[in-house]
């Protein structure tokens, strides 16, 4: 599950930095390249904060259960 993950991240890690290597080596105006680069710059802040919320979700569920697990032994 970890591999899966990580590949996921490496692959937007990945299309983020090839995205921002081609908007700055773009033939176009300087207005447009800003624009642009505060656009994949909201775009990487939305990635970022989705890949967070995940893995806090993740974290949750994993401590719920080995809290129920813990608390089942003691009980035995």
């Amino acid at each position: 599950m970890s591999d899966n993950k990580d590949m996921l991240l490496a692959f937007v890690l990945g299309g983020l930095i090839g995205a921002a290597l081609g908007v700055l080596y773009a033939p176009k105006s300087g207005r447009e390249t800003r624009s642009n680069i505060k656009k994949f710059g909201e775009e990487i802040v939305d990635t970022v904060s989705n890949l967070s919320d995940d893995f806090k979700e993740n974290e949750s569920q994993f401590y719920k259960k080995r809290c129920e697990k813990v608390f089942s032994k003691d009980k035995e």
